[in-house]
């Protein structure tokens, strides 16, 4: 009887000639609604009426009826939501006799959030709160939310940065039986687990971090073997020990997938009780930990492998800035240790690029922070040779693991593993960017795969010290694909890999978790797939989108919240972004991004946007406002509301700002004819 149902819908279906699609919904500020489909070369409008209880962000199925053949947009309406992105608001509290609502502060939110008067959890009318939603049928206008945190006593930077993350879908606490399951597990080490592992305390380890960090996913050990062999080890905390599959703990982590890094804190994937201190390989304390050992020479070539758990005790906490000075001539009782390390994982980077790799050196902004969370100041963070001494050692464990997993097969077929792959460049992108580079006489070899990497890194040699290379390695970075797990196997395009996966961040990364518990399955002959690890590993790139996205908006509010005092002062800056309606500068001396709107050039011209110049162009004066340019702007307006850097252009180099001169007068002077 189910199986006739469905087939008399699917016919009803077709008759009326209905599509139903799987997409994205996005909501204007206006109301109105979009879902973009994988896929689909135009978005389906989905007008207010027509949302249902979609809200921006949502995975949703869309309904649309009549002919999608034409040249009409698709106009459709939500009929199912397939996940929701968000579940958890921040908004006011609106308080009556017999119920409550809470009010969002998101304009893109199109209902308020119902709240029974037993559901406030001490929250009074006016009070700043953040609700989850427990039930919306759909039926009902609004949907049944509770109370979860109170935050009209807390800053308005706490407030801002705790809507980043609701907005982005990232739970703001964790659920009692996630935090008491990681309360169950004792601190002593297990002696009946000693005799399962590898030991290797006795060995010199140790990790390397930034200063500030709590979480040590990652050690490194290193021996003698005497003939100029090394025996060096990669020691991953072992997370898996705690994190049994489809607990408490491992749905949380699922569901989260990912840690959120933002200026002034952590959301951590996992409990701090895990994160911190259990699994976190701190210095002076035996911990789990699944490992790559390598027999290897200062020449970067490796003559042995051995992979699996072991047992490890860290002598000596790092920081890169320690290591560093190390590597510049400090004294330290581990120098001999370091200096090993950094001559070998130079060997491994420089052979990396001659396969292939593409060489885009790396900029961190790290804000100064008072006590408040308030920015007074800027730090750009260069990636030195204690930072590449780490990464090489990572890529090299990643690499292995994921080697040693592509060859291992389960009924004739390979095993299904969350591989981290990047596909080729874009095509018609490369084309426009091959251009821009042509402007600064480097050319470009299309030809292959192969060719294109030679050519981004010769290029970045060339422009190396020179002012076009942050520009150029920007826009590189922009032709590139996006980085992805799945479990088609396409290789890592940028790293040069035909093999590569994440296994060394457990603590942060949920698809490491995976990569874990697939990789001891194949030591241990126990092969046992995993079920839909392939909606999995879309699971997991979709949430380390979301991060990236609460990361750049927090990024952005510090930035505003900075050029706060300096409104009405004049930078140097830089033109980092062009469109259509406008460009994008960026100060040369903090690296905050603001815009310069198409409408306040009005008055210098009308401009076009040329994308394969990257760059507006007046239609009468030929001035040009182009990607790289460097120019000095006047900061008008810096709204955190908006999360928006507003600038107006001061001054052109390069002779520009006489003609701007000459519009100016120009326009004066006929507007002085007009009033006589």
């Amino acid at each position: 009887m189910t199986h006739k149902k469905k087939t008399k819908k699917k016919e009803k279906a077709a008759s009326s000639n209905t599509k139903i699609y799987k997409g994205k919904l996005e909501v204007t500020r206006s109301g109105l609604g979009f879902v973009v489909v994988e896929g689909l070369d135009t978005d389906i409008i989905v007008k207010r009426d027509k949302l249902g209880n979609g809200f921006n962000g949502d995975e949703v199925r869309v309904e649309v009826k009549g002919n999608s053949d034409n040249n009409k947009r698709l106009e459709g309406n939500i009929i199912e939501i397939v996940r929701r992105k968000q579940t958890e608001f921040s908004g006011t509290i609106e308080v009556h006799p017999h119920f409550a609502f809470l009010l969002p502060d998101s304009s893109k939110i199109p209902v308020d959030i119902y709240i029974p008067l037993h559901l406030l959890n001490g929250a009074k009318d006016g009070d700043h709160a953040t609700a989850k939603i427990i039930e919306w049928s759909g039926k009902t206008k609004n949907p049944v939310g509770e109370v979860t945190q109170l935050l009209t006593n807390q800053s308005i930077n706490e407030i801002a940065m705790l809507g980043i993350l609701s907005e982005n879908g990232f739970p703001l606490s964790f659920p009692d039986d996630v935090l008491e399951e990681a309360a169950r597990y004792p601190d002593l080490i297990d002696s009946k687990e000693i005799a399962k592992r590898r030991d290797m305390r006795n060995i010199l380890t140790m990790t390397i971090d930034p200063a500030d960090a709590k979480d040590f996913d990652d050690a490194l050990s290193i021996q003698n073997l005497q003939d100029g062999w090394y025996e060096v080890g990669v020691h991953i905390a072992d997370v898996g020990y705690y994190i049994q599959t489809d607990s408490a703990l491992d749905k949380e982590a699922y569901l989260r997938a990912t840690s959120v890094y933002l200026p002034d804190r952590v959301l951590p994937m996992l409990p701090e009780r895990l994160s911190n201190e259990l699994c976190s390989l701190r210095p002076n304390e035996d911990k789990y930990t699944f490992s790559a050992i390598f027999k290897i020479n200062k020449e970067g070539v490796v003559k042995d492998t051995w992979l699996g758990k072991t047992l490890i005790h860290s002598n000596k906490r790092f920081s890169y800035e320690e290591v560093q000075e190390i590597i510049e001539g400090a004294a330290s009782e581990y120098k001999n240790e370091i200096l090993v390390l950094n001559e070998t994982a130079q060997k491994l980077r420089s052979k990396r690029f001659q396969k292939g790799a593409i060489n885009f050196s790396s900029q961190e902004v790290r804000f100064k922070l008072d006590e408040t969370g308030k920015p007074i100041g800027i730090v750009i963070k260069e990636s030195k040779e204690a930072h590449k001494l780490i990464e090489e050692f990572m890529l090299l464990a990643n690499r292995t693991v994921a080697e040693y997993v592509s060859g291992i097969t389960f009924n004739n077929k390979q095993v299904p593993f969350p591989y981290r792959v990047h596909d080729v460049p874009n095509e018609d992108k490369l084309k426009v960017f091959s251009l821009f580079a042509g402007h600064f006489g480097i050319k470009f070899d299309l030809s292959k795969p192969q060719s294109i990497a030679q050519s981004f890194n010769a290029m970045l040699e060339v422009v190396n010290g020179k002012p076009e290379q942050h520009v150029l390695e920007q826009l590189g970075i922009r032709t590139m694909s996006k980085a992805i797990y799945t479990t088609d196997n396409i290789g890592h395009y940028g790293l040069g890999f035909d093999d590569y996966c994440h296994f060394t961040s457990p603590i942060r990364r949920y698809p490491d978790i995976l990569v874990h518990r697939i990789l001891l399955q194949c030591l241990e002959n126990n092969i046992v797939p995993l079920k839909n690890i392939e909606a999995q590993c879309r699971h997991c790139s979709d949430q380390e989108r979301r991060a990236m996205e609460a990361e750049r908006a927090a990024n952005k509010y510090k930035q505003v919240e900075f050029m706060q005092s300096f409104v009405g002062e004049d930078f140097e800056a830089i033109i980092s972004g062009v469109s259509a309606y406008g460009f994008w500068a960026e100060t040369v001396a903090h690296k905050c991004e603001g815009m310069v709107s198409a409408n306040d050039l009005a008055e210098f011209d009308d401009f076009v946007f040329v994308e394969s110049e990257y760059a507006l162009v007046g239609q009468r004066t030929g001035l040009r406002f182009a990607m790289g340019d460097r120019l000095k702007v006047r900061l008008v307006a810096a709204n955190l509301d908006k999360r928006q850097i507003d600038f107006s252009v001061l001054e052109v180099p390069d002779g520009i700002e006489k003609k701007i001169k000459v519009i100016k007068q120009n326009k004066n002077s006929i507007e002085k004819r007009r009033k006589k």
